[in-house]
């Protein structure tokens, strides 16, 4: 089935292209004033921190390694976590003895970010750090330790710049809200 337009879900957009691409830049020149001189590797966790991720490297001017983790607790159609974290693409590179920055796109509950940093910590990172985008702050079940942090959005479902609905509209750039009556609804 192809999926509608994205303006049938869309109730607002909440974060414009230009507020992001603002943002995005101030935390590339604290990233580079944190880490100059470290040895910097990204962790882009897939598929929604892959937007990003890059434009988020373009704007660090240190130098800085760059890998990728895809995870799953969310099933298709699914507006929650379901607790439980399978990690279905692992990295590829060492990160022993490295300064590890997480890049991931949105976080709620905290249970998905806890349970990667509990992994990676295990593989001895000389630090571990998280540049989220999103952070829905009043969803929070566990307390994560964000270093760096975009903007903090209401409880809404949301979609746009990596975030989809059923896998679409991860390519908008902007970040956009769902209609309350199409949450049930989603393409498929």
């Amino acid at each position: 089935m192809i999926a509608a337009d994205y303006h049938d879900y869309l109730e607002q957009v909440l974060i414009s292209s230009e507020q992001i691409q603002a943002r995005v830049a101030e935390l590339g020149a604290e990233i580079s004033r944190d880490y100059a001189g470290l040895d910097l590797l990204l962790i882009c966790i897939l598929r929604g921190g892959v937007l990003f991720l890059s434009d988020l490297m373009r704007h660090i001017s240190v130098p800085h390694g760059v890998d990728f983790m895809a995870l799953a607790s969310y099933g298709s159609g699914s507006r929650q976590s379901s607790g439980q974290v399978r990690i279905t693409l692992d990295l590829s590179t060492s990160i022993g003895s490295r300064d590890v920055l997480i890049v991931e796109d949105i976080i709620d509950s905290g249970h998905t970010l806890t349970s990667v940093m509990e992994f990676l910590r295990t593989r001895y990172p000389r630090s571990l750090e998280v540049c989220v985008l999103l952070d829905k702050a009043e969803r929070r079940e566990v307390q994560v330790p964000l270093r760096y942090r975009g903007f903090v959005i209401p409880n809404k479902f949301v979609f746009g710049y990596g975030l989809d609905l059923d896998e679409y509209y991860r390519n908008l750039p902007f970040i956009g809200v769902v209609r309350a009556d199409k949450l049930g609804s989603f393409p498929c």
